[in-house]
């Protein structure tokens, strides 16, 4: 099992656990903003499992079928789960605006409080797993679930504040606070939609890597120029397309072996 797999499993295996936590809090404080971040965990649950079957799917080699392989499975995970956050997200405020409206009680206890900062925890450490790898390999769905982890983390702080100030005796916060992590939900999706829809419609890579990229094929000996560099992205990997220019007196064979040494150190980067 690759590394991306056994990831994203642990990430399965610590959101289930987060939801269980944050579930056995809500029965015993009522506390809607604690039930929409439990359903925040749920929704990770649910796109760990989804990145899961895209990460398999996207390390499947090229076939008749498809010849330049299945990478676009991971930007499809990525709108997937965008489109579980921003229907998630509308929920939560639509039961939190029924809820402000509403004269409810909520018990918040020391137990509550630990429990949400247990969560925190928990979400540190798979966030700082999940932001070093994505950054490694560049993969679109694990660089979205990073994303949404740093996003979980705020969300619960939000929670917990909240929390703090209905033990104080202002319920109405509870409602309110569970707007504002429905509105971050949804945030969060729009923003992770709209990348992965530019990965799967073949958008320009960022200007630094394209710089990088050109110095890379320059410091190969015998490339005098550039004449052209075009780059895309074809899933969760960059296509590129470099004219080079080399010495007009050289033999087609030098010629060759330069654009072939380009060409072993761009895949190399």
């Amino acid at each position: 099992m690759k590394k991306k797999e056994k990831l994203t499993l642990l990430a399965v295996a610590i959101n289930v656990l987060l939801f269980g936590l944050k579930i056995y809090a809500y029965i015993f404080s009522d506390s809607l903003a604690i039930l929409s971040d439990s359903f925040n965990s749920l929704m990770d649950i649910l796109s760990s499992i989804v990145i899961f079957f895209a990460v398999k799917v996207s390390s499947k080699k090229a076939d008749s079928d498809h010849p330049f392989g299945h990478r676009s499975a991971e930007p499809i995970a990525g709108l997937i789960m965008a489109i579980f956050a921003t229907v998630l997200g509308f929920e939560v405020i639509k039961d939190a605006v029924i809820s402000i409206l509403r004269i409810r009680k909520i018990e918040i206890t020391t137990v509550t409080l630990m429990i949400m900062t247990a969560a925190i925890i928990l979400k540190l450490v798979i966030f700082s797993l999940f932001n070093s790898y994505a950054k490694k390999i560049n993969s679109p769905a694990i660089k979205a679930s990073a994303i949404d982890y740093r996003n979980d983390i705020i969300v619960t702080f939000m929670v917990i504040l909240g929390n703090i100030i209905v033990y104080s005796g202002f319920n109405i916060v509870d409602g309110i606070i569970a707007i504002l992590v429905g509105g971050f939900i949804i945030y969060s999706g729009i923003r992770i939609g709209i990348e992965n829809m530019g990965f799967l419609m073949g958008k320009r890579p960022p200007d630094e890597i394209i710089d990088k990229l050109k110095d890379i094929a320059l410091s190969v000996g015998g490339v005098k120029a550039l004449n052209d560099v075009r780059a895309h992205y074809l899933g969760s990997y960059i296509q590129i397309e470099i004219h080079i220019e080399v010495d007009k007196n050289i033999s087609t064979e030098r010629s060759h072996d330069i654009a072939k040494e380009v060409q072993r150190k761009l895949l190399q980067n």
